[in-house]
């Protein structure tokens, strides 16, 4: 996302304006697009301010409130799947892609992925009697 153009520059065009210029004499005057000038004059009338509008979202997401949560999960049951967090959320009123749940897990620093067989309590091959 780019950087909104500064305020003096933003008061500058808006004085030229004033003075009696057309929009377009102004955008051509400043190397400014005409919709710029438009947008600036617009909000000179309708709040005074020449400030730009914050850009971006918040901060956090939809899982932030259940972050806490999400990470006692995790931990109590080191063997769950993220399909199976994204279905237990919904019944929570959550509704997120399994990607979401996946960066949210690895921005907490923690793991979803179960464990390898080698880390099991019982290896698979034990449990046939051979």
């Amino acid at each position: 996302m780019g950087k909104p153009h500064p305020i003096e520059l933003r008061s500058r065009v808006v004085a030229f304006v004033e003075e009696g210029n057309t929009h377009r004499e102004a955008a051509r005057h400043f190397r400014v697009s005409p919709r710029f000038v438009n947008n600036m004059m617009i909000l000179h009338r309708s709040s005074g301010s020449l400030a730009p509008a914050r850009q971006g979202h918040g901060p956090g997401g939809k899982l932030t409130a259940h972050g806490h949560w999400i990470a006692q999960r995790v931990s109590a049951n080191g063997e769950v799947t993220l399909d199976e967090l994204c279905v237990e959320l919904v019944e929570r009123g959550v509704h997120v892609h399994r990607s979401t749940v996946g960066r949210f897990l690895n921005g907490l620093g923690l793991s979803n992925k179960k464990k390898s067989q080698s880390q099991r309590t019982v290896a698979a091959g034990d449990c046939q009697g051979t």
